[in-house]
């Protein structure tokens, strides 16, 4: 049988920008936060214009009840207004929660198996099967996109915009390029881009959060942080206990017993302040 030829997609001319046409398999990774939900919007605008929006899909890794209520059902919510294809998967051994009692530790920023295990093993799983679907002869070009931004932090700012994926490609059967499309993109323009499309935002941030991945998350703000304690003073205390089970903080700086004391001290933004935050 005679294998077709393997399509090299051509690094983008411009910041930002690729042909969507170069691809099999376009996947928007999606935690319906604002800066994935922003993301969807440019990308799934794009492949409309070039006429390849069936060739997308949305993914949700999701996390349980460690991740804000409603997440799952708003991702999918989203990529139901794109109509693009939507997928979520989880970690088959069980939640974050059980992982940590298990280990004994937390995450960190320098040890960061909740993303390994909960988001990039999944993905990487997902692309095992779509390319299945495919039924090529050839490995499938993917475009994976996530809505990492270098606003975010230093270690975000020096991961370049496009690059080939070693990691999650293959010899054979896949070929990686993760695109980071809104790396440049400011806060400020995220939240025009979500106004502008119409389509709805997770409600955590009209309650003061800057970020929407684990309602507790170890890489997460203070400020962030005692937020969530309060709105979420169930699954605090369950950290809490977990914390003390295991014998390791939460985080260097920081144990969710601490973040719980300060969360009861400290009073709820007021309702300006809440829209001065989601803006």
């Amino acid at each position: 049988m005679t294998r077709s030829p393997v399509i090299i997609p051509p690094r983008p001319q411009r910041p930002g920008r690729v042909d969507l046409t170069a691809y099999d398999i376009v996947l928007i990774n999606t935690s319906a936060g604002k800066d994935s939900q922003a993301m969807m919007d440019l990308v799934c605008r794009m492949a409309r214009r070039a006429g390849t929006l069936g060739r997308l899909v949305a993914l949700h890794c999701a996390l349980g009840d460690v991740e804000w209520p409603g997440t799952a059902e708003l991702a999918a919510r989203h990529a139901a207004h794109y109509g693009i294809r939507y997928e979520t998967r989880a970690r088959p051994q069980g939640g974050l929660l059980d992982q940590v009692a298990a280990r004994g530790k937390w995450p960190s920023a320098t040890a960061r198996y909740c993303t390994s295990d909960h988001k990039r093993g999944p993905k990487h799983r997902l692309l095992t099967e779509l390319v299945r679907e495919l039924n090529l002869h050839r490995p499938a070009q993917i475009l994976d996109c996530t809505g990492e931004r270098a606003a975010e932090s230093a270690a975000r700012a020096n991961k370049p915009a496009y690059a080939f994926n070693r990691a999650a490609s293959t010899k054979t059967t896949r070929h990686v390029w993760t695109w980071r499309p809104i790396h440049h993109w400011s806060t400020r323009t995220v939240w025009q881009r979500i106004t502008a499309s119409g389509v709805p935002h997770h409600p955590a941030y009209d309650q003061g959060m800057t970020r929407l991945s684990c309602s507790l998350c170890v890489l997460g703000s203070r400020a962030d942080l005692t937020r969530a304690c309060q709105l979420r003073p169930d699954l605090a205390h369950r950290y809490a206990e977990l914390e003390r089970r295991i014998g390791h903080r939460f985080r260097v700086d920081l144990s969710i017993a601490d973040l719980i004391t300060a969360a009861q001290s400290t009073p709820a933004p007021s309702s300006s302040r809440l829209l001065a935050l989601a803006s």
